[in-house]
């Protein structure tokens, strides 16, 4: 099964995923990790990426779809999610193209509804376990008093600089201008699922569970 993870910033995509992994041996294909592991592989597409990304410009959808297919030929029983991809309707089309020519299909869009204003202050104040990627909020859930992170223990957390409600609203209107018309693109291929994303973490899993079952 291939599906897509669709939502704003701060939805709780790389939470979900992280989840469909554990429970269900898919793959996550987050755009920024394979980006960040092919600068340092050493093969041709890796070059390619490390050139672009050295000279300050932005990777084309060209090479994403190139480190994309390269996954997509491994092996991957429960298949793969796609996190943060595609982000237009260009990049859509594209990765249909693909699995279309790898003779895979996309069995799923979960589009992730979430509230604008309960979405910035679930962001601002995040936290992310830079050993296993939990993630914790000043406010809703806090890091644990000892340090340590409740789910593996380390005690290393990570805080992006845009997490707060002036980079958030401006990375929401990114979203909103660029991302959000995918939500009509697969209504109308018939592949959408919309889940309540403000639940609880084990909540929402749950209605993505039933989304794809």
């Amino acid at each position: 099964m291939n599906i897509i993870l669709l939502g704003p910033p701060g939805a709780g995509k790389g939470t979900q995923a992280r989840k469909l992994v554990e429970e269900r041996g898919m793959t996550q294909l987050s755009t920024g990790d394979m980006l960040r592991e092919a600068r340092t592989s050493g093969t041709e597409m890796g070059q390619r990426v490390a050139e672009v990304m050295d000279r300050g410009e932005l990777v084309t959808d060209e090479i994403v779809i190139g480190l994309i297919e390269e996954k997509l030929a491994g092996e991957a029983g429960g298949g793969f999610i796609f996190d943060g991809f595609p982000r237009t309707l260009a990049q859509a089309d594209a990765l249909g193209a693909l699995l279309d020519k790898l003779g895979q299909s996309l069995d799923a869009v979960i589009e992730m509804r979430v509230d604008d204003a309960a979405l910035v202050a679930r962001i601002a104040g995040r936290a992310t376990c830079g050993g296993c990627g939990e993630v914790y909020n000043d406010t809703l859930r806090p890091i644990p008093a000892d340090g340590k992170c409740g789910n593996c223990g380390a005690s290393d957390f990570k805080r992006r600089a845009d997490d707060n409600e002036e980079s958030l609203k401006q990375r929401l209107m990114e979203y909103y201008k660029k991302t959000s018309p995918l939500i009509g693109y697969y209504h109308a291929k018939g592949t959408l699922r919309p889940v309540d994303g403000m639940g609880a973490m084990d909540a929402v899993a749950s209605e993505i569970a039933a989304a794809l079952d």
